[in-house]
């Protein structure tokens, strides 16, 4: 899956635009170095977001193509 749209389907980032553009202002790190949109999630990728001063570590423990408001934090663990 592409990682512009798993941040969407996490609810990491509200929406897939703004994913998009995070990923080419390189603000969305996988793996220690800065991701396009349209790099392909696997399970086990440390991603980071960079948004404003907050940022965000999580580890990708399954991906999907769908997710409700309930189980999408499913997707994922935050690691920091």
């Amino acid at each position: 899956m592409r990682l512009d749209k798993y941040l969407k389907v996490t609810r990491l980032i509200k929406r897939r635009t703004v994913a998009n553009e995070a990923c080419d202002a390189d603000k969305v790190i996988v793996n220690g170095k800065a991701a396009r949109a349209s790099y392909d999630v696997k399970v086990g990728d440390i991603i980071e977001i960079n948004m404003g001063t907050k940022t965000l570590k999580v580890e990708v423990l399954n991906v999907s193509e769908y997710a409700t408001k309930e189980n999408a934090s499913e997707n994922y663990r935050v690691v920091e």
